[in-house]
């Protein structure tokens, strides 16, 4: 297993260096990243030649990535285009923010969509299994910056009508919290909700299909015919083995994660990594924007690994050396 891991992780050196130039060349081909600030009439042309100087923005393309590059890796994505700001101390402390919200919601749905997925194929067309699958069809079909701001109205709406404090509509914490963790949960809470529900509905329609194929199988027959408790069978024959294809889901799912983290995190305006990319998107400084794709990436190629680790645990008969 070490041997495979080391591989992948050889294998994703130059991946991730084919993500780092198509990022760059299709962000530096979208437009001139001088266009905003030679708008602004307090930049005088001294300025703009010095950041042309700076960031090589006179060269060609595949030298300008060169220079990118070599910036990303030795100097923390190097800085941003008009006031020479370090971009790895605010990516930093958004991308923090940003891993407390997806990983809670995450692990949030994760954990329901199992119990649905596995209850619905145990009780195939029961009201549980029918009432299951209309709440997958709503979470598929329902936009999360819509929820997203039905949750704020009920929220406000309760707290209007008791004056009870129970969720926070909005930030990351409160300015003086007398306990830090309860007042970050309160803040939290609607947007895990929020960018949760579709994960749920995703992971517990593959858990209903794949366990609804293992539950039948030679193996689980077997088990149950050696007089193995229905429960041990369930969760340590069926489930595990019906995981797999969840897993893979889950990892491949989670760059969708992300993108419902821009529009989640700019809703309750928190302080992450989405509401991060959107005002640099508005403040066209293509080098931030750069920067939050290339740690996009590689976020996506570490949990693709963490799915290929996963499935040796799940399955034993999958050998990788």
């Amino acid at each position: 297993m070490l041997v495979y891991v080391v591989r992948r992780f050889l294998y994703s050196i130059p991946v991730l260096l084919l993500c780092s130039f198509i990022i760059f060349t299709f962000v530096s081909v979208s437009g001139d990243p001088l266009s905003e600030v030679k708008r602004r009439p307090n930049v005088s042309q001294v300025t703009v030649q010095q950041i042309v100087e700076r960031k090589h923005l006179d060269e060609s393309i595949p030298v300008q990535w060169a220079y990118w590059l070599k910036d990303a890796t030795t100097n923390s994505f190097g800085t941003d285009l008009l006031g020479n700001r370090p971009i790895w101390p605010d990516l930093k402390r958004v991308m923090g923010n940003t891993l407390q919200l997806v990983v809670a919601a995450e692990l949030l749905a994760f954990t329901i969509a199992l119990a649905m997925g596995v209850i619905s194929a145990k009780r195939q067309y029961s009201l549980f299994d029918y009432g299951t699958t209309t709440f997958s069809f709503f979470g598929f079909s329902m936009p999360v910056f819509w929820f997203a701001l039905i949750l704020q109205v009920i929220v406000t709406n309760i707290y209007l009508a008791t004056d009870v404090r129970i969720f926070y509509t909005a930030n990351l914490s409160s300015p003086n919290p007398e306990n830090f963790l309860l007042d970050r949960i309160q803040h939290l809470a609607l947007p895990v909700i929020a960018l949760s529900v579709l994960s749920i509905a995703t992971y517990s329609r593959y858990m209903r299909a794949s366990m609804l194929e293992v539950v039948n199988s030679d193996y689980v027959r077997t088990a149950r015919a050696k007089g193995v408790p229905e429960r041990k069978v369930t969760v340590h024959h069926a489930m595990r083995n019906a995981l797999i294809p969840v897993v893979t889901v889950a990892a491949l799912n989670f760059g969708t994660v992300l993108g419902g983290a821009v529009v989640t995190e700019t809703v309750f305006a928190l302080d992450g990594m989405g509401l991060y990319f959107i005002r640099q998107l508005g403040e066209r400084d293509a080098y931030p924007v750069m920067a939050w794709l290339m740690v996009a990436a590689v976020f996506v190629i570490l949990f693709n690994l963490l799915a290929d680790i996963l499935y040796g645990y799940l399955d034993p008969r999958i050998r990788y050396e």
